[in-house]
């Protein structure tokens, strides 16, 4: 490639680069100058309306009565029976834990 060749491979791929960068200003601006010419429209929500008869009814449940002690009617159980209660059919709340996997012991180097 000779030095002629290689300044009009510059000019030409100048002038394309160019182009290219004035058809991106044009399109931003022509996209600009149509979002600014639709009106601006605010979304509202509708008005909250009352429930019919809200007038009558009460607008929160009344606090249960509740000393903050806990129920004594029944004791807690625990997960796992014991042996002699699950000899005699009492069956666990959970079942069974997975057994532990291990890998082969790191070798001593």
């Amino acid at each position: 490639m000779t030095k002629l060749e290689r300044t009009r491979a510059l000019k030409r791929d100048l002038v394309l680069a160019g182009l290219m960068i004035a058809a991106g200003l044009t399109i931003s601006a022509v996209s600009f100058a149509e979002l600014a010419s639709q009106p601006k429209l605010a979304q509202a929500t509708q008005p909250l309306q009352s429930t019919p008869g809200a007038e009558t009814k009460p607008s929160a449940p009344a606090e249960p009565g509740t000393t903050g002690a806990r129920p004594r009617e029944l004791a807690p159980e625990p997960a796992r029976p014991d042996p002699e209660a699950q000899s005699s059919g009492a069956t666990p709340a959970l079942p069974p834990a997975p057994a532990e996997k291990t890998g082969d012991p790191i070798p001593a180097k």
